[in-house]
């Protein structure tokens, strides 16, 4: 058994242990590939081992990997930060966009997606500790943001994505996660025509069983996949 495949299988078996705990059923847990800064072949090796998509940081990775049909057989979620020079690059390659963090991108993605004649897919990150450094929508948005999405027919919200803030221990991120789920629960009950709750994107290698107690349906991991990643510049001869 090779390492990512052994991995993905342990994987698994805590996102079942942290599911149970909660009182939840494991089938209702995706399982998210963080594939950044892996090849093809690691990718391949990840779809094989099980997991339930993969998801992409950095455009230029995309594209490659598309063209070496790297993600055939699993959905691919686009989940880095994205420029608006390059939604065209996104639009239609991916089956969800989860890192919709702003109204200029949502407007540029939605023309995008009515050139070419279709609907686009999409999370709505939300910045969970309103950290000035980082994006997505701040929490008092979301009462104004989902009114909006008339305004975007191009596109459909399936669900809400997060990045808190870096916790120091077990659970300190669990208060992030619990507001995040509470937005998705009154969003529900109000029943807008193009918005869904289908994911709640939440957790990553460090916190995911803290998210899946908090009510994550899909976790995002890529160092506890396939290891730590290389950072070091390649030296040139």
């Amino acid at each position: 058994m090779s390492m990512i495949t052994e991995n993905v299988a342990q994987i698994r078996s805590r996102i079942a242990a942290a599911a149970r705990a909660a009182g939840r059923d494991p089938a209702d847990i995706r399982l998210c590939a963080a594939t950044k800064m892996n090849d093809s072949a690691a990718v391949r090796e990840a779809i094989a081992a099980g997991v339930d998509c993969c998801g992409e940081n950095r455009v230029q990775e995309l594209v490659k990997k598309l063209d070496e049909h790297a993600y055939d057989g699993a959905p691919v979620h686009f989940i880095g930060a994205l420029q608006r020079n390059k939604v065209r690059q996104v639009v239609g390659q991916v089956d969800v966009i989860e890192s919709v963090d702003r109204r200029e991108l949502l407007a540029d993605i939605n023309a995008e997606a009515a050139k070419r004649g279709i609907v686009q897919d999409i999370l709505l990150e939300v910045n969970a500790g309103g950290e000035k450094q980082k994006s997505g929508f701040l929490l008092k948005e979301f009462p104004r943001i989902v009114e909006e999405m008339a305004d975007y027919p191009a596109v459909r919200v399936r669900g809400l994505m997060t990045v808190p803030p870096i916790g120091r221990k077990k659970g300190d991120n669990c208060r992030y996660f619990q507001k995040i789920r509470r937005i998705a629960v009154d969003i529900t009950a109000q029943k807008y025509d193009n918005i869904f709750m289908d994911f709640l994107s939440m957790g990553m290698t460090d916190d995911f069983e803290d998210a899946i107690a908090c009510g994550s349906t899909m976790v995002r991991i890529g160092t506890a996949i396939f290891g730590p990643r290389n950072y070091a510049p390649v030296k040139s001869d």
